[in-house]
């Protein structure tokens, strides 16, 4: 259900800083227009820390009533605080979502210990299947391959998204765990390598601006025509990298209002990006041709 390439969405707001619900349903039909696999609302891509909990659940509503079952909706829904990940967990269920994905518990820096016993609570609580997402670089803990191979024994935990920028570690991930288990790229740059070595799919930031590109490039990575898949990175990459010149959902958010696609609005802390970050995504956009798309009916 969750192979190939999904769109780690952004969450759009109106200049006032409220949630736009009518771009939103405007941004996913334009994902599931251009092929892509399945939709992944409120991830951190998404501003997930500063949605309310309504917010939160309208997002992922309006996903599935976007959505329709036409592809599937991996809903976000992780935390520091287990009970409250699993209140959440069981909402987003209610609304129809056909996964969740789940990311470590930051700040509070949990043992491998606890963030098995963490996930083995939120699984046992929703009958969902899980994905969870291994991103130190914003958690300051790596969900090791020993705890993943752990964890990959129960049931309705069925991959993982793997942003620890560490190829070595996601060779042992891939090597670890049953092959049936879904190991998803975190990073658009290294999706290639991972599906090499196993993985079955991506999670996407870039997708947001080219849903059509990375569905195709993720397609041709898992039937091994790589030479095809790096065509299309090497188009790309500029702009996969662009999209990290600070943090995510900063660029990307910045780009897709220089596509037309959306206000260019975040909620604090995020601020808007920096004037040097936004004349190297106009360039890029420039050269790619992405500057003249508007807004889909």
């Amino acid at each position: 259900m969750f192979t190939g390439c999904g769109t780690a969405l952004v969450t759009p707001f109106h200049l006032d800083g409220s949630l736009d619900e009518s771009t939103l349903r405007r941004l996913v039909r334009r994902q599931m227009d251009a092929g892509i696999n399945f939709l992944v609302p409120c991830g951190t891509t998404g501003e997930s820390p500063t949605l309310t909990r309504a917010e939160h659940l309208r997002v992922v509503g309006v996903t599935v009533e976007e959505a329709a079952g036409r592809v599937p909706v991996l809903a976000g829904a992780g935390g520091y605080n287990t009970h409250e990940v699993i209140e959440l967990a069981r909402e987003v269920a209610a609304l129809g979502a056909d996964g969740i994905l789940s990311v470590t518990p930051y700040y509070n820096k949990p043992t491998q210990e606890g963030l098995y016993q963490h996930y083995r609570a939120i699984a046992g609580a929703v009958n969902l299947p899980i994905i969870l997402y291994s991103v130190q670089g914003r958690t300051g803990v790596n969900l090791e391959p020993a705890t993943l191979k752990r964890l990959a024994e129960i049931e309705n935990i069925i991959g993982v998204k793997e942003a620890s920028g560490n190829i070595a570690q996601q060779a042992m991930v891939v090597h670890q765990v049953p092959e049936d288990f879904l190991v998803l790229s975190g990073d658009d740059a290294v999706t290639i390598p991972l599906i090499a070595l196993g993985g079955r799919g991506l999670i996407s930031v870039v997708s947001n601006e080219i849903p059509g590109e990375m569905t195709e490039l993720t397609a041709h990575a898992l039937a091994g025509d790589f030479a095809s898949a790096r065509r299309v990175q090497r188009r790309f990459l500029p702009l996969m990298e662009a999209n990290f010149l600070e943090s995510n959902p900063i660029p990307v958010k910045a780009a897709m209002a220089r596509m037309g696609l959306l206000e260019p609005v975040w909620r604090l802390p995020l601020a808007p990006p920096s004037a040097a970050t936004e004349t190297k995504l106009e360039i890029i956009l420039s050269e790619l041709g992405l500057l003249k798309e508007t807004h889909a009916g």
